[in-house]
């Protein structure tokens, strides 16, 4: 888990397995959701994680000057992301999912409303206390993204509870 005390490659690795598994965790939300809302949010949300994964392995590529794409991709596949941004691991978080059986969008936000709530304090934490500069600019912009993430999820529950 990250802890703010790597330097900027180990924290951009760190930081690219967290969103690997908060985006397969919404991939696989979605393909579960039975609600079509609660579906596409979840698909919305997966491809958010997919963009911040693609934003990491740009500055990683960068910063160590590889344009190595393939080989990239390659870690990728055969690294597991057991973690997800919010700190919470990804096999509670499926738990969490059966339990539920998503009937309805609502079910969806709130846990969706969790996880970004949560990886924000994550990376407000580590832009704090990141020892690296360079580390402590990409966790503070990540925090941004993901209070971005935040406003969204509630303003879609506004909309949800205006609706019902």
């Amino acid at each position: 888990m990250i802890t703010g005390k790597e330097g900027l490659i180990q924290a951009l690795i760190e930081a690219y397995l967290m969103e690997k598994g908060t985006n397969e965790f919404y991939a696989q939300a979605s393909l579960k959701s039975i609600d079509k809302e609660a579906k596409k949010t979840f698909k919305e949300l997966s491809d958010w994680e997919e963009r911040h994964m693609e934003y990491i392995q740009f500055l990683y590529q960068s910063v160590q000057d590889d344009r190595d794409i393939k080989g990239f991709e390659e870690f990728s596949n055969k690294t597991a992301s057991p973690v997800t941004e919010a700190g919470i691991p990804v096999k509670e978080l499926e738990a969490k999912l059966e339990q539920y059986n998503f009937i309805d969008d609502m079910g969806a936000l709130i846990i969706a409303l969790e996880i970004e709530g949560k990886a924000y304090n994550l990376y407000r934490k580590l832009s704090e206390s990141a020892v690296d500069s360079n580390a402590r600019v990409v966790f503070k912009e990540m925090m941004e993204q993901e209070l971005k993430h935040v406003d969204y999820l509630k303003k879609l529950r506004i909309r949800l509870a205006e609706t019902s």
